[in-house]
């Protein structure tokens, strides 16, 4: 073993790493004030693609935001080579606060929540009429995490030419949710039907976005898509990717066919991502810019939707007929109990009871795994 007395040189002297290392650690961590703003548009294998004033950054997690996610729609702050150059890579050092965040489970007894994406205004929850057939406890299922993220449903019905939809419709038409129509093709689609308010006034109803026959073309879409930012969710199949195609040509996504024997689509969107409506990005305006052409964000179908991180106290603000007949219920009523006091609301004429019966399905879904 080699001594070292008093007298000997700091220099000579070796000192051997602990596992954490000899070196002190601080809590001080850089400001970053000169940092870029940015907005995620997808994530590939650890590396983020974002919008950086019109152009397109790569960039990766800094080490200090440590577990803390980042998911496609974040506001984010980068550093680094920020040019946008092939080969260079950013550093993403903070994630702004979110506006909203659109969450799932893997189904209802699954404690950990995934984030689908963030600081979206509006959930296109796309449908087939048919192959693959509809599954109406997706819907349901989407317009709760909605209604508990904040967001404005859009029930997208899709392959009209195939099967009818106003069986699905009737379903639906309760809970005064917008819809949309499409047959093969934004072009001859149907939907949008004024007369039964499913569209709000001056929204694609009439000049250039409808048809003499009551047909919603192209600009129809756009019309509700403007300005916004909006995810479109649903299975595989469906027709989501199909639909942002049309809406982005020049950004064209693969696209699956429904398997004959199951019935059920294949993954072709494996990664979420954001695309502008106008041409180029500049045009749009940044994601949520209500003065831009919109953004849309196609995400890779979903085969279960779980809600087992719902609080269903959140659903009942998205029904404000029956919300102020909760005062009189019970602490912790899960709105279906026999003392509910929205029976009695409802009885003395508040409100609807087909909006009761709405929001009690939608909270029944919460309890039910995700099934056909």
């Amino acid at each position: 073993m080699r001594r070292y007395d008093s007298s000997s040189d700091e220099d000579d002297i070796r000192v051997r790493p602990g596992r954490r290392g000899s070196r002190p650690r601080t809590r001080t961590r850089p400001k970053h004030e000169d940092a870029a703003f940015g907005h995620v548009l997808t994530i590939d294998r650890g590396r983020l693609t974002c919008l950086v004033d019109g152009r397109e950054v790569v960039a990766m997690k800094a080490r200090e935001l440590g577990r803390k996610g980042v998911v496609v729609g974040d506001q984010v702050a980068l550093v680094g080579d920020l040019s946008g150059d092939e080969g260079t890579l950013a550093r993403i050092v903070r994630v702004e606060p979110r506006a909203s965040t659109l969450r799932r489970t893997a189904d209802d007894d699954d404690p950990f929540e995934r984030v689908i994406v963030a600081n979206a205004d509006q959930l296109a929850i796309v449908i087939a009429l048919a192959d693959p057939e509809p599954r109406p406890r997706l819907i349901d299922r989407c317009l709760v995490a909605a209604y508990d993220a904040g967001l404005e449903p859009l029930l997208v019905l899709t392959k009209a030419d195939l099967a009818p939809a106003k069986p699905l419709l009737d379903v639906y038409a309760p809970l005064g949710v917008r819809h949309v129509v499409t047959a093969h093709g934004l072009d001859s689609g149907t939907g949008w039907d004024a007369e039964d308010g499913a569209v709000p006034d001056g929204e694609a109803t009439g000049g250039e976005a409808a048809e003499e026959d009551g047909r919603v073309t192209e600009a129809g879409m756009r019309a509700l898509l403007r300005g916004r930012v909006t995810v479109f969710v649903g299975h595989s199949g469906v027709g989501k990717t199909t639909l942002v195609n049309a809406l982005v040509p020049g950004r064209a996504r693969a696209t699956g066919r429904v398997n004959a024997v199951t019935g059920r689509g294949r993954h072709t969107t494996t990664s979420a991502l954001a695309l502008p409506l106008a041409e180029e990005a500049e045009r749009a305006g940044a994601p949520g810019d209500p003065e831009g052409a919109g953004w849309v964000i196609d995400t890779p179908g979903v085969r279960s939707f779980g809600l087992a991180h719902i609080d269903p106290s959140r659903v009942i603000h998205a029904f404000p007929d029956l919300e102020e007949g909760t005062a009189d219920c019970p602490r912790a009523c899960s709105h279906d109990e026999p003392d509910c006091a929205l029976d009695a609301w409802v009885a003395e004429g508040h409100a609807d009871p087909a909006r009761l019966h709405s929001l009690r399905r939608l909270l029944a879904s919460r309890e039910r795994r995700e099934g056909d």
